[in-house]
């Protein structure tokens, strides 16, 4: 990638002189000799998530008690992110053509007042195409860590081709874990739901409902 991509000290300094409009004389000076610093937070702004947030925020124990869990909840994590990056990317090339359909309108227009609104229709797209290019810089990231989570939690114990072979036993235990936190303060739909769910799921896999080859039902009422 560019060193060019996503720097905006350039764009930064050509909309100072244009601040004038909208700040005080000393403000814009002000503004000016902040630039670089500006250019440096844009650039390391936080983001998304950082890799500690997904350890103990997204993948908190209580509700992703085992590793069959962290593992499918890091699958849908990731998709997310992916498929944002796959629009995002439809975006950029969208704006790059517009970006080129303006430059060539700039090329052939003729009226003063018209080729200054398209001036400025073509900064506001190239500072567009910056941001597009930070977002997709931090979408490849998480999807990045994700993996990277994905394989850590892999011990090679659960199934990893479908999703419901380890939900029984992850939500017992994360219902068993809400139960644990229920108090004579709890509010009625609180403690009604969190019951209601571990009871129907006591009864389904007791009922053989649930996993048909039964080999995870059997654990699950050991």
């Amino acid at each position: 990638m560019s060193k060019e991509k996503r720097n905006i000290q350039t764009l930064a300094k050509t909309q100072s002189k244009y601040l004038t409009g909208i700040l005080d004389k000393e403000d814009v000076k002000q503004f000016k000799s902040l630039i670089p610093e500006l250019k440096d937070t844009w650039k390391k702004k936080q983001m998304f998530r950082t890799e500690t947030e997904m350890r103990f925020s997204v993948l908190s124990d209580n509700k992703y008690p085992t590793k069959a869990a962290k593992y499918w909840q890091c699958v849908r994590e990731q998709n997310t992110h992916f498929e944002n990056l796959m629009h995002l990317s439809f975006d950029a090339r969208k704006n790059d053509v517009e970006i080129e359909k303006i430059r060539d309108k700039i090329s052939k227009e003729k009226n003063k007042l018209e080729k200054q609104l398209l001036q400025i229709e073509l900064e506001e797209k190239i500072y567009g195409k910056a941001s597009m290019e930070l977002v997709a810089k931090h979408r490849m990231r998480e999807v990045a860590t994700w993996s990277k989570l994905k394989k850590e939690f892999d011990d090679g114990k659960f199934d990893k081709e479908d999703v419901n072979t380890h939900q029984a036993k992850s939500y017992m235990l994360r219902l068993q874990h809400q139960k644990a936190t229920l108090t004579p303060g709890s509010s009625q739909p609180e403690v009604f739901n969190v019951l209601g769910q571990l009871d129907t799921l006591n009864r389904v896999i007791k009922d053989g409902e649930l996993l048909p080859k039964g080999k995870e039902n059997k654990k699950l009422k050991k």
